[in-house]
């Protein structure tokens, strides 16, 4: 019966299945037909404004290179431009307009969203017919006016197409000169052999916290960025000698923008990756007024997807888990000015059980240890910018930041069944920021352009710890500061153009910390020499002066009266920087930039006791440690030299190699000129990328970097000592000695774009480490083997990533 019922139905099932395959085939044919087809456009739109009134240029001539027939267009008397039905891909962009520096702009464009653009140009000193071309691979261009050495533009496309960077803007940021990024568990920013602790981060004109996932109190990296790359503008980095509004920091600024949302038409955002799952979405409030507009992006952890595939990411089995909310909202007015609202912030909480540590990568979590971290951080504000007429505007920011840890460690003894669990160490911290700042800026004319400003920072601080000397007290409080101060600052800055060749800014910067009655007064000096159109020289200088971590301020000392806080009075850690710096534009889209710098540190808070503490090396651990007994009388310096050769993306490829050979130094209040922590002495980057064109309509990329540099210096463990007293204890005489393997890695990015009507489809899978190198990451004692532990960092490690845009 079963055969019977066979032999009737084969036939048909036969019948069917070829019917489906006919029917599969004529749609994918189909498919491919239209999309491969049919020509995909976007539009383009945007402002041309003056760089330093901020006034739209009517006039300008915007023109698309290279295109046939020609795609042009001219401002109106709002400054705005608009071109239409542009083919899809990569392309470039000039803007122009009489007595202005012509500029050339590099753009990937897309199905999925409009391209809107801010452009600033910059006034010619000399009234001319002829007019300067500023090429798009002049990254010294900052969006800062003042910028003049030792400063660079960078994209967030750049941050997306870089090979190991996760789509993180500090990552990505490692690949620049000057710039040590050899830690796999952290994005900390090591700038010049300086602490990360050294620098400012600012998004929107106003100082922030740490950004970023984990970061614990007084930081400035962690794992995980909350900075949502979706939303960035092209933004500046500094690694010395900046400019006199930016204050507070000694080693470098990160100054971040955040873009505009569509003001006239609604696109959308998912995406899934390392950085969580995301959506995001943007448009103009009203259909009808397209001039206020929306932008807001969300994301929730994905860490968990990846420890089902057993991807290794350092915690062991532990999941952290976080999420993230970013937005922007701008309403722009006939009279008032325009207002911008924004708003960053994430939470995160991690539990790291000692059964659960990993052998040999162990990056986070320490020995017999089991750990409940928990981190919340937000940044927002409202800014205001009104311009007062032709050639002045001012600009207003108010907002409000700040930064919660709550830590719970145990020490755990394995060697007992049960497991025996001793309180170690509880904090429960914050720090909440009110800040408000107000600029005024004035262009007198073509040559002499002047700003200034006032800053006021109210910290409301909360730093409550406690600790367990293992003697017969048990667990004790340590450190107990609630309070309020604030930190003052006015800058002034003016800049000089002797002629279209030579550029002198010079600035003054003076701050002000109430609690302590500390100051600081600061010149900044920047001149720049064009040689021809090829070449220029510029030199920087300037005094950065910083304030301590606020922790550092409230340790207290253990005395038989209780605990005494000794670091009240400590003033700001002070540093001189120099650099000297030559610019090569060997073609249109290559260049050679060759720095030398010197810094001197000094004012920087050691112990009153012979030691080998510095503040100076506060940074290079997670933890906020309890240090009393400190006075500002330690100095330091780092010098070195740093090379890059850059081919900014055209003809299908780019390449970016920097190199960078310095040396970090500092001396404690024992008189031992030693190494810092961040001392790697030399790092080389080597980076690249081809795209390869498929039917004009979709891409497959393929990127790569190499990573070498100088292993991290640590002070050893005295393992004896540790044996004996049950906990780690270092060997002083040796501090900072020894260092680590040489740290290596290889990534390799591969990646696909698709074109559609209304959709841009993007895949990428970033390889990192394929060789499995094994780099140190740390060494500690192990409590219950009574032994050195080495662990390493991150092996191998595969982030996957999809983004649709619509």
């Amino acid at each position: 019966m079963q055969e019977q019922i066979l032999s009737i139905a084969w036939p048909v099932l036969s019948s069917f299945s070829q019917m489906t395959k006919s029917l599969f085939t004529t749609l994918f044919i189909f498919f491919c037909t239209a999309v491969f087809s049919q020509e995909l456009t976007q539009t383009i739109r945007g402002t041309v404004l003056d760089k330093q009134t901020q006034n739209p240029l009517p006039g300008a001539v915007v023109v698309i290179l290279n295109s046939s027939p020609a795609i042009a267009a001219t401002t109106d008397e709002n400054g705005k431009f608009r071109l239409e039905k542009v083919a899809i891909g990569r392309l470039q962009l000039k803007i122009s307009i009489l007595s202005y520096k012509e500029k050339i702009q590099s753009l990937i464009l897309t199905t999925g969203k409009e391209i809107v653009l801010n452009v600033e140009l910059e006034e010619n000193a000399v009234q001319a017919e002829e007019v300067v071309i500023v090429a798009e691979g002049d990254k010294t261009k900052t969006n800062n006016k003042m910028a003049m050495v030792s400063a660079r533009v960078f994209s967030t496309e750049e941050a997306n197409r870089y090979s190991g960077s996760r789509g993180d803007p500090a990552r990505m940021a490692s690949n620049f000169a000057g710039v040590s990024g050899a830690n796999d568990s952290r994005n900390d920013i090591i700038i010049r052999g300086n602490s990360p602790m050294g620098v400012l981060w600012r998004v929107n004109g106003l100082d922030i916290p740490n950004p970023n996932h984990f970061g614990s109190l007084g930081s400035t990296g962690g794992p995980i960025s909350i900075l949502n790359n979706n939303t960035l503008d092209n933004s500046d980095f500094m690694t010395g000698a900046f400019p006199a509004d930016y204050g507070n920091a000694t080693a470098g600024v990160f100054d971040l923008k955040m873009r505009s949302g569509n003001n006239e038409k609604y696109e959308f955002l998912t995406q899934a990756g390392f950085n969580g799952f995301e959506l995001g979405a943007e448009g103009p409030f009203s259909k009808k007024k397209k001039n206020s507009s929306f932008l807001i992006n969300y994301r929730y952890s994905t860490l968990s997807v990846f420890k089902y595939l057993n991807i290794d990411f350092g915690t062991g089995a532990a999941v952290p888990q976080y999420q993230d909310l970013t937005f922007k909202m701008d309403f722009p007015t006939k009279r008032a000015g325009k207002f911008t609202v924004w708003g960053i912030g994430g939470l995160s909480y991690v539990n790291m059980l000692s059964k659960e540590q990993s052998k040999d990568n162990n990056l986070y979590g320490y020995s017999g240890r089991d750990i409940y971290y928990k981190s919340n951080v937000g940044a927002g504000g409202i800014s205001h910018v009104k311009i007062l007429n032709s050639s002045s505007y001012i600009k207003t920011n108010i907002g409000l930041s700040g930064q919660y840890n709550k830590i719970v460690a145990d020490r755990v003894d394995t060697n007992v069944v049960p497991n025996i669990t001793v309180p170690e160490y509880r904090n429960y911290s914050y720090t909440v920021r009110y800040s408000g700042n107000t600029t005024y800026n004035k262009k007198f004319n073509s040559r002499n352009f002047v700003n200034t400003g006032i800053y006021a920072d109210v910290y409301s601080t909360s730093f409550i710890d406690s600790t367990n000397y293992f003697d017969s007290t048990g667990i004790v409080p340590m450190r107990s500061y609630q309070g309020q101060t604030l930190l003052g600052r006015y800058f002034a800055q003016w800049q000089h153009k002797f002629s279209d060749k030579l550029s002198l800014n010079s600035g003054v910067s003076y701050q002000y910390f109430f609690l302590n009655n500390s100051q600081a007064l600061e010149y900044r000096a920047g001149l720049k020499y064009d040689i021809n159109s090829k070449q220029s020289l510029s030199f920087g200088s300037g005094m950065h002066s910083q304030l301590q971590p606020l922790y550092i301020y409230f340790s207290t000392a253990k005395t038989a009266q209780g605990n005494v806080e000794t670091n009240r009075n400590l003033g700001f850690t002070k540093a001189v920087h120099g650099v000297l710096a030559y610019d090569l534009s060997l073609f249109k889209d290559a260049r050679i930039k060759a720095e030398v710098y010197y810094q001197y540190l000094y004012n920087v808070p050691v112990r009153t006791r012979s030691n080998y503490f510095s503040a100076i090396n506060l940074g290079a651990d997670f933890n906020s440690p309890n240090i009393d007994s400190l006075v500002n009388k330690g100095t330091g310096d780092n010098y070195g030299f740093e090379l890059t050769v850059e081919k900014f993306y055209s003809k299908g490829y780019y390449f970016l190699f920097t190199a960078s050979i310095f040396q970090s130094k500092y001396t404690g209040s024992d008189n031992i000129y030693r190494n810092t922590a961040f001392n790697g002495n030399y790092v080389v980057n080597l980076l690249g990328g081809k795209e390869f064109k498929i039917k004009e309509k979709h891409t497959f990329a393929i990127d790569t970097k190499f990573l070498f540099a100088g292993g991290k210096r640590y002070v050893p463990i005295d393992l004896a000592a540790s044996v004996a007293s049950n906990i780690e204890v270092y060997d002083p005489a040796q501090a900072y000695v020894p260092q680590f393997a040489p740290y290596f890695r290889w990534d390799i990015k591969p990646s696909y774009r698709m074109n559609t009507k209304k959709f841009t489809h993007e895949w990428s899978v970033d390889i990192q480490n394929v060789t499995r190198h094994n780099n140190v990451f740390q060494q500690q004692f192990d409590l219950n083997t009574k032994t050195v532990k080495t662990d390493y960092q991150l092996k191998f490690f595969v982030v996957p990533q999809y983004r649709l845009t619509f």
